[in-house]
Order: C-alpha cells, then structure tokens, then sequence
C-alpha cells in the first residue's frame, strides 16, 4: 500500500505542440519570443526530443513534436480548431508586445484591456493563435 502525501504537488510541465519542422520551431520560439532552448536529442534518424520555454521561472515548457504522418500534419497550426491554444503571460506587456511586432510576430488585434489583463492575440509560424497577456 502507498503512504498518501501529506500534500499535493501537482502541475503541468510540458505541452506538446506539434510543428512542421524541429528547426524552423525552434527558430521561431527562441529568435522571436526570446524562449530558451532546455534540449534538443536526437532520438533517431528522423525524431528528436526538442523542448523550449519562456524564460520566467516556473514557466511549462513546450515540446515540439514533428508530425509524423498525415493526420498529424493535418493539425499543424489548428489544434484547438481555431480556438486559442496558449497563453502567454508576461511582467512588462508594452516590452514584450513592441519586441514581438519588431521581430515579425503576426498579431491578430490591437492590445486591449480586459478586466482580469491586457491581451493581445497573435499566432506563430503555423498559424496557432496565443494570448499575450499581462494579469492585472
């Protein structure tokens, strides 16, 4: 029988996204979000383990999975069916949102203020949309 734990210690780490190319994903994330590479392994000839995240402590990271056949290209860029698919949060909106617009990021709608943030969605390299996002 297992001890139960005292207390509970739970969270998502990792979300897998499933992209087109291992390089351009990686281009992508790192050069016009500003994530960090965590790793990249080559598993085989044709699949690596290439994971990526936002710089913020505690952030998920994303895993950047390569379609393997055609029902998985077939959602590249629509996992959601249209809805978006991550949120990212930021401490300095206006920084992030100025650095993203300069580095090519595709954004769908002027920022706007909400009553829980100040959101501005926009997609990346395959169309995914995000929110851009700073809580207030």
């Amino acid at each position: 029988m297992m001890e139960a734990r005292s207390s509970l210690d739970q969270r998502i780490a990792t979300v897998a996204l499933v992209v087109r190319d291992y390089d351009e994903a990686i281009e992508f994330y790192t050069g016009k979000l500003g994530f960090r590479l965590v790793e990249d392994t080559r598993l085989d000839e044709t699949k690596r383990w290439v994971i990526v995240a936002p710089r913020g402590q505690g952030s998920a990271s994303l895993l950047l999975a390569r379609a393997a056949d055609s029902e998985q290209s077939a959602r590249v860029g629509n996992q959601t069916g249209g809805r978006v698919l991550l949120f990212l949060e930021t401490d300095d909106f206006d920084r992030d949102y100025a650095s993203m617009r300069e580095k090519g990021v595709e954004f769908l709608e002027q920022p706007r203020d909400e009553s829980y943030a100040k959101v501005a969605q926009f997609r990346d390299l395959y169309g995914n949309k995000w929110d851009l996002l700073h809580r207030k």
